[in-house]
């Protein structure tokens, strides 16, 4: 089944059921087949054929929800563009998938207008909002547009590209991940099932919607039942506890930053009794945020672990159940149905369990390739695997569990250094908010580890108490030589502390090269 017939499945089947909350309107599986139906015709009026890319720069909106569905019931391919990208990424992702279209808001035509005359493939610049010069509007091109079903394009579920997402790299530009139609609905229907979700579900969304988890843990899994989704325009920090209230949300995925932060917020006198559960990927949980989080709401965390390049998650902590909890707090739990995961050594081949190596991944959800990257499509896909570039190990109970970004090891005098196991320590400190680690370049020893540190509100801490904690918790050489504190860290769009600014800085600061 593509993504087209999943739609009008849906709507035949649900029809008058709410899918979309947003703020106080609401969309049915019905109407989204219909508004789905007008994206794909006026498109298909603009001349957009199969196999065509049309780039989607827009924050969270429920206009996005259309495109994602609507742009692939003729064939064509979404591509979502970072809402905080500059015109120099925004012409290389535009340019790069060879976007035919652009649908945008006004408050990015100043980026359009600067790189537009370098993108030669793109033929026309859609605004969702007031009317801009020289460019269509979305709202007239839908007025005018059929709700009759769009012109039938012959589909092949597991090779037609229903959607190309560019990977958020450290360095560099980012690659362009093909994902089919098949992709997108078996992990959406891995992720339900394994969490057992239902149709009186709701989902809360809060991450950007540019991103896999978003779209994939809390649009399509939802939209896969039955189930509902609550949008917002983003994570709130001050109104999240009120929106779960008021939405009677069951459920909400975010990263690990975003957990730490609610933490610290109020939610006395709030109705949280919907939340079933919290689901948490993109980075690995400290386990002290984990315990912390269970104790204050009552409310189990499932964390997961995927990559764009798996379309979205491939492993997931076992939900618990009235009489068994099979967790294991710290790894990223089992393997999807439908999935393989194995660890294996610099030469491919599986190591046995409790042995680091490179988590690599199998199955229904994995890309179909990199566009335009035979390089990395070499190196990244072997024998219809996909080395992840993560470092992990495997227990005697198939449970997962991440040690660190293969980039992100740090050698000291010979010996590995993870920056993850050292961070799990940082976290623990009662002082400790935030933390991330990097490798510096020392003469003696090649690297050295860095510890970047956040304060939790009220509370102070020194050097000397963060280095001799690690002391006790810590071989002496993952012991980090320096420890800098700061009033916050940089964060991409969806919570991840960010490890190549602080090394950029830390080269500037001493003309030497660290890890990347």
């Amino acid at each position: 089944m593509n993504l087209r017939e999943l739609v009008e499945k849906q709507a035949e089947k649900y029809q008058d059921k709410i899918f979309l909350y947003w703020k106080d309107t609401t969309v049915s599986y019905k109407q989204l087949n219909e508004l789905t139906n007008k994206v794909a015709n006026f498109l298909y009026d603009l001349g957009i054929r199969k196999g065509d890319k049309v780039s989607v720069y827009l924050p969270n909106m429920p206009e996005y929800v259309y495109l994602y569905l609507g742009i692939p019931k003729i064939g064509a391919v979404t591509g979502p563009v970072n809402a905080l990208f500059k015109a120099r990424e925004v012409k290389f992702v535009v340019g790069h998938s060879e976007a035919k279209a652009i649908i945008t808001t006004p408050q990015f035509m100043d980026i359009i207008n600067e790189v537009k005359d370098d993108l030669p493939n793109l033929k026309h610049v859609i605004v969702i909002g007031d009317p801009v010069e020289n460019t269509l509007n979305f709202w007239e091109l839908m007025k005018k547009a059929s709700v009759e079903t769009p012109p039938i394009i012959k589909l092949k579920e597991k090779d037609d590209v229903a959607a190309i997402i560019y990977t958020s790299g450290t360095t560099g530009f980012p690659k362009g991940v093909l994902q089919t139609h098949f992709n997108i609905r078996r992990n959406a229907e891995m992720i339900q099932k394994f969490l057992k979700a239902r149709e009186d579900f709701r989902f809360m969304l809060i991450l950007p919607l540019f991103h896999v988890n978003a779209q994939i843990v809390t649009v399509m899994a939802p939209f896969s039942i039955g189930a509902s989704c609550i949008l917002t325009s983003g994570f709130s920090a001050q109104t999240h506890w009120q929106t779960v209230a008021k939405y009677k949300a069951s459920t909400f995925s975010a990263v690990p930053t975003v957990l730490s932060i609610l933490l610290r917020m109020p939610h006395e006198n709030l109705d949280l009794s919907s939340l079933e559960f919290v689901i948490c990927g993109a980075a690995p949980l400290p386990v002290e945020v984990f315990r912390e989080f269970e104790a204050t709401f009552k409310c189990k965390i499932v964390e997961g672990y995927g990559l764009t390049e798996g379309t979205c998650a491939s492993s997931v902590n076992p939900l618990p159940t009235e009489t068994k909890d099979r967790r294991k707090i710290g790894s990223i739990g089992i393997s999807l149905p439908g999935n393989k995961m194995k660890i294996v050594d610099e030469k491919g081949k599986e190591v046995p369990p409790n042995t680091k190596g490179e988590i690599v991944i199998k199955g229904d959800n994995v890309m179909k390739e990199y566009f335009k990257n035979t390089e990395a499509n070499a190196e990244t896909l072997k024998n219809r695997w996909l080395y992840t570039g993560d470092i992990g190990h495997m227990d005697e109970d198939g449970f997962f569990f991440i040690t660190d970004r293969k980039k992100d090891m740090i050698i000291r005098g010979g010996e590995n250094i993870y920056p993850r196991e050292i961070e799990e320590v940082l976290y623990a400190h009662p002082a400790v908010s935030l933390a991330t680690v990097i490798g510096v370049r020392d003469e003696i020893y090649g690297e050295l580890p860095k510890a970047f540190i956040v304060l939790k509100e009220g509370e102070s801490a020194t050097t000397e108490d963060i280095i001799n904690y690690c002391k006790m918790n810590l071989a002496d050489f993952k012991i980090p030589k320096y420890v800098e504190f700061r009033d916050d860290l940089q964060k991409t769009p969806t919570g991840k502390i960010m490890k190549q600014p602080l090394r950029e800085e830390e080269e500037a600061k001493t003309g030497k090269i660290f890890n990347s």
